[in-house]
Parts: C-alpha cells; sequence; structure tokens
C-alpha cells in the first residue's frame, strides 16, 4: 500500500511540474500581484536571497497599502545592504513613515520599537535619546516587550 500511495505522490508531482512553469512557482510570480498576501511572501522572497523580487513586493506593498510590515523590512535590506546599497536615511525614513502609522495599523508598535531604537543610536538619524524613549514608550504600551528590556538599558548606559 505504501508503493502505491508513494508512486500516486509521485504522478501528482511530476503532473504539478509539467503544468506549473517556474514563474509560478517562484517568488517573482508575487511582484504584480493585486493581493495583499503577498507583502507576507516578500520576507520569504528575501530570506530565499532573491532580494531583487522581495524588494519590489515590499515597495509596491508600501504604495498600494501604506504597509508597515514591508516598511519595516525594506528599511531592515538598507540597513543591511542585503541587495541593495546601504542606506541608512532611507531605513530610517521608512521606519519613521511605519511608525507614525495609526494605533490600529498592523506592526505599527514593531515599527516603532525600531524607531526608538535608530534614534537611541543615532541611525540614519540625529541621535535623540528623549524622542527614543518616547517612541520605545509607545512600542512598549503596544506589546512590544523588547521596547522595555530596550528602555532599561538605557537607563542604565549614561550615553
Amino acid at each position: 500500500m505504501k508503493a502505491i500511495s508513494r508512486c500516486v505522490s509521485g504522478l501528482l508531482l511530476a503532473g504539478l511540474a509539467q503544468t506549473a512553469s517556474a514563474s509560478e512557482l517562484g517568488y517573482d510570480a508575487y511582484i504584480d500581484s493585486p493581493k495583499r498576501i503577498k507583502c507576507m511572501y516578500g520576507y520569504v522572497t528575501a530570506k530565499t536571497g532573491n532580494f531583487g523580487a522581495a524588494k519590489q513586493i515590499f515597495e509596491d506593498c508600501i504604495a498600494r497599502w501604506n504597509d508597515v510590515y514591508s516598511m519595516i523590512w525594506l528599511a531592515q535590506m538598507y540597513e543591511s545592504g542585503s541587495g541593495v546599497p546601504v542606506d541608512m536615511d532611507k531605513a530610517a525614513a521608512l521606519i519613521e513613515l511605519g511608525a507614525n502609522q495609526s494605533d490600529e495599523a498592523s506592526y505599527v508598535s514593531l515599527a516603532r520599537y525600531h524607531w526608538g531604537t535608530a534614534l537611541a543610536e543615532g541611525r540614519g538619524v540625529k541621535k535623540d535619546r528623549k524622542a527614543a524613549r518616547m517612541w520605545l514608550r509607545r512600542a512598549s504600551e503596544g506589546g512590544q516587550t523588547e521596547a522595555d528590556e530596550y528602555l532599561l538599558r538605557m537607563e542604565q548606559s549614561p550615553n
């Protein structure tokens, strides 16, 4: 019975491979998709190393839906130089944009955490510990426990 099951599975997979093109199976297919789920695929696309497609997906998600998740991940690509030149100014601008979204926006508290840390460390912006504390408190109020930990470290460090 197991042999029959493996044979049927193999035939199904072979049939799928014959009917699906490579572009349908790759993340490039999501670049022009009008479906918002593609914003999540942008993350997976970046994690598999297809940074060009990930950048296009994130940029489209930001343009179409002002998607905070995409702002965060595209900012991280610019911070790390993953598939794009390192650009701390662009990274900071994206994170600030995400942090300034309404409280109801998905991932806004995470963007506020990242914006607070950027301000605290002067990553792409002028260091401003007072503003950093305010943003980290807002992130904490939104459920980001990392913000509490960061605030505690800031209290213990004079710089």
